[in-house]
Formats: C-alpha cells, structure tokens, sequence
C-alpha cells in the first residue's frame, strides 16, 4: 500500500512538509540544501489546480541512490460532478448533430468545450465541444442514467468532469522514484513480460519475478489478438510492443520512427536519456544482396501505432493506437518471441546461429530455434526471400538504433536497455510537446474518429507515468493514480510535462498509462489502479535490481 504521512499539528505539518520537500529537492539536484525560517531551499509544490491547495510529501530511502516521495495534493472539488457524454463535436454541424440525437431521444443536451484546441490550429478556440447529459452527484446515479439513455436509443459514455482537463482542485496522488546511478550499485534494465513478447503480466508480477526492489510498467504493447487486419485499433499479438524495445542489448521489437524513447545507461556511470530514436534492419546475402526488414517480433502486416518503414500504408508516420498494414514485409523473429514464430500465408526460412538456411516452407509458423531466428516474408518479400533463402545459404541480419535529430547512433551493448514511449514531455528544460510528430493528431484517418481520441487520451485526465532525466543525471519515474475522483483524478500530458520539469526532470516522456500505469516498491503495489478488475498486465516494464 502506499505509505502515507501521520497525522501531525498544523504547524507540524507545515515544518515537516517543508523538510519533506527539502530533502526530496536536494535529492534530484544535488545540490547544498538550505531552509530559512522552516521554508524549504530551492522547491517548489506541484504546478497542480487551481488557488492554493494542501500538499504532503513523504519520503524513504529503499537503498543507497534510491528515494521514493510519495505526495497527496489537493482535495476534491465542489465544481465537478458526473456527467453522460453522448460524443465530441469538432464543428457547429457536428455538435448539432449530436444534440439533434439526445433531443430526438427526450433528454436535453450540454455543450462542454474541450480542455485544449487542435493543435494544427487555429489556437483560438477548443478542438471541439462535448455533447452531454445530465448532472449526478455520484457514478452510480450517472451509470443509471446511462443505462436509461441506450433504451432509448442513445449511446454515451459516463464521465466525471473532474478529469476533462480544465481547472479542478484534484485530488492527486503521487509517487516518485529517483536514482541516483553514481550512488546505485544495483541495475535497471527492461523487462518483457513472461520474459517473451507474446502474452501479458501485471508490474507487480513482473517486479516479484525478477526479484526487483522498486519497478514501474513500461511502453505501449497490443491488448488482445483479436483483430487481425489494420485499422484505427490495435492489432496483433496479446503483448506485442507497440514501439522499440531493447533488452540486454538485443533489439527486440522495431521503433515506431521518430517517437521517443526512455535509454537507459549502457555503462557503468553512463546517463540515461531521452531520445528520439529509429531503427534499421537489413538482411544481407553472402553475394552482397540486401533487403530492408520492416518488422521485429511480430505478426506480418500489423503495424502498431504505424511509423513503419517500407510500403507501409496508410502513411510511414506515427498514429497512436492505430495499426497500419503492409502487404509486402520481411519479418525477423527470434527466441525473444518464444518458441513458436506467428502463422498465415507467405514464404519462410529458418536460420540456425550462425545464419545458415537450415529450412524452408511455403506457409509462415512453426519453431523458433533456440539461438538462430525465423525469417517470414510476404508480398514482394516473400518473392525475394524465395529466391535468396536456400538450404545451406548465409544471411546476415544488421540491425542498428540511432537518434533521429542528432543522426548518432545507439550503441547496443549487454547492459542497454530502451522502453519505447511518447508523446515527448521536455527537452533541455523546455516543454515541447508536439501531439501531431508524436502521433495524436486529430486528423480523420479512413473514418476513425481521432478527435475523440485526442480529447480522451491526451487533453483529459488520466492515470500516468513518466520518466525523466534531470540535469546532474539521475532518474525520476513518475506515477500519478486516476480515474478515482476522491482520490486522484489523473493528470493531463501537459500538466505531466509540468509536474516532471518540477520534479527537477530536464528531458521526459510519457510512458503507458491508464490502467497500465503501476509503481511497486518491495513487492508492495503502490496507489490504487484504475481498472474495476485491478492492476493490468502489461507488454513490459522497467525493473531496479538490487544486484
């Protein structure tokens, strides 16, 4: 459970608050730590709510260079309330629809403007306006309504008016780990779930696994296998990771080109960073003949969260929780997929560890041998694997990872480890969050409704975690509960880029959230998930080893 703080006088309180937060910034700066007349030196509350709020901050020593602070801010607000909302409208004719469907299904709709506006432009005015119904002083009564609506033949969705982003009182909570890898004489390193890509495990389950003293859920993966064909969902394998992954050095699955990145040190005494990275794959002939590899680790034609490579469709752009397709693919597989490589039509080979062609068959699927890999094409790479990918045959595989704005490259040691996420959160101290190079631009896509999308996932408040890099080094993971208005309602991407630049973070991203989104320190899970059914498996995760 989380630790909280005890119940102290008034001006107790106010004493311990401010040594709290004085200790927890001398922490992330390293810098000489100072307090005059009980206030504390170089810190500063989160930039959370609106008008002056409560703030506690409790903090530990787990090991030597670690610290976990555990905050609680705010209160709740009499301003919210619950509400049903019927759909996001981006135009007068599109909000007049909706408002058109609730009046003709004899209820009375409400115009709520979204919390941000689009980010192509123009800046003036919001991205659009929600279509509701109703005002309820608690969930129950909003999920009865609700239930009435659909009767009559309108579909909504119930929401607390807390979380859509626009000034609130909170509450949040908060926990925070920093590492000091100067003073940290354990590991950090990703996990895949299982110790394979397919199928899921919750953070907690990953961290008593690995033996780990603190770990935090990692980058986005595919839930469910059940779409087989691209789309505005996601598709493919159950824990697939929708984005890079690098683990001990080996390039498990391929970047979603250009988002960032969480690199962790690849060296003793090495910074972590936060990188915009992509990768490139070739497979090489003994007589010089090469073709691009579009994929690591995953079924043929389903690009998660897009920015593939090759004839990648509808664009080689990112698109969050959208699968691309391509119908003319090479696939790499290997063991980090497990010992059965994904099946359906095509051409395959399968190559022992020293990359000789062992066999071949016309239908993609079966082992992955241990130490060598499985190549599956299909299309126009099923033609020229054919033809290259004879019994007794060498092929190489050449793969490299480099930074999309300094064109450097990566190095794959066995201590790298990287955790794909986005949107990025800072960089040099700045905020710079870009939805659109990202990958949550509004933009209608093949009919998929991206507006709502954005408004949901990224103006509105979530649960979220986040990890930064701050100026001297060390490493902040950030996890903040929500979706339990009472307890903590979540914050907004740009409200995490703002907590995690007050946490001392110089260069941040955001990784998975929502119910994803779980911190555990000695085997304890720390806050409360956001799923009615608990803590949520995950694609990977990023574990802290005492050895």
């Amino acid at each position: 459970m989380k630790i909280r703080s005890a119940p102290v006088p008034t001006r107790g309180r106010a004493l311990a608050a401010a040594l709290a937060t004085l200790a927890f910034a001398t922490c992330l700066a390293g810098i000489p730590s100072a307090a005059q007349g009980g206030e504390a030196a170089g810190a500063d509350e989160l930039p959370l709510g609106t008008g002056p709020l409560p703030e506690t901050r409790t903090s530990r020593q787990l090991a030597d260079g670690i610290t976990q602070v555990s905050i609680e801010r705010g209160q709740t607000s009499a301003e919210d309330f619950w509400t049903v909302t019927i759909g996001v409208g981006t135009n007068e004719q599109e909000v007049a629809d909706l408002e058109a469907a609730v009046r003709a299904a004899g209820y009375e709709p409400r115009r709520d403007a979204t919390a941000g506006p689009d980010p192509r432009g123009p800046l003036d005015r919001p991205l659009g306006w929600m279509v509701r119904v109703g005002r309820f002083t608690d969930r129950a009564e909003a999920d009865t309504a609700r239930t009435e609506m659909a009767a009559a033949g309108l579909t909504g969705s119930v929401q607390y008016t807390g979380e859509d982003g626009h000034g609130t009182t909170g509450p949040w909570s908060l926990d925070v780990l920093v590492i000091d890898p100067t003073r940290f004489t354990g590991r950090m390193r990703s996990e895949l779930s299982n110790g394979i890509v397919p199928g899921r495990e919750t953070t907690s389950e990953t961290a008593r696994r690995t033996g780990a003293l603190a770990a935090v859920n990692g980058g986005f993966f595919v839930i469910g296998s059940d779409r087989t064909t691209p789309g505005p969902w996601l598709a493919g394998t159950d824990g697939d990771l929708a984005g890079i992954s690098v683990v001990g050095g080996d390039l498990v699955s391929e970047a979603v080109n250009g988002r960032p990145a969480l690199v962790l040190p690849s060296e003793s005494g090495k910074r972590a960073a936060v990188r915009r990275l992509s990768t490139r794959i070739t497979l090489h002939t003994a007589t010089g003949t090469a073709r691009l590899v579009t994929g690591l680790n995953r079924q043929a034609g389903l690009i998660v969260n897009c920015g593939g490579v090759g004839t990648a469709t509808p664009f080689t752009r990112p698109a969050h929780d959208y699968t691309c397709g391509n119908l003319n693919e090479l696939i790499v597989v290997t063991p980090k997929f497990g010992t059965s490589a994904p099946e359906g039509p095509g051409f395959q080979a399968t190559l022992d560890a020293a990359g000789k062609v062992t066999a071949v068959r016309s239908v993609r699927g079966g082992a992955v041998p241990a130490g060598g890999m499985v190549v599956q094409g299909t299309g126009s790479g099923a033609d020229w694997l054919r033809a290259q990918a004879r019994v007794g045959a060498l092929l190489t595989l050449r793969r490299s990872v480099a930074d999309v704005d300094t064109g450097s490259g990566v190095a794959l040691t066995s201590r790298t480890s990287v955790i794909n996420g986005g949107p990025l959160l800072l960089r040099n101290g700045q905020v710079v969050l870009d939805p659109v190079r990202d990958g949550w631009s509004p933009e209608d896509i093949q009919g998929a409704d991206r507006a709502a999308l954005y408004n949901g996932w990224y103006l509105q408040r979530a649960p979220r975690t986040a990890a930064g890099v701050t100026a001297n080094g060390r490493i902040v993971l950030l996890t903040v509960d929500g979706r339990r208005p009472g307890h903590s309602v979540g914050m907004t991407i740009a409200e995490t880029a703002e907590v995690m630049r007050s946490l001392g973070a110089v260069n941040a991203l955001n990784l998975d959230g929502g119910g994803s989104t779980a911190m555990v320190v000695n085997g304890e899970l720390q806050g409360l998930p956001s799923d009615r059914t608990g803590e949520r498996p995950d694609g990977d995760a990023l574990v802290v080893l005492a050895r």
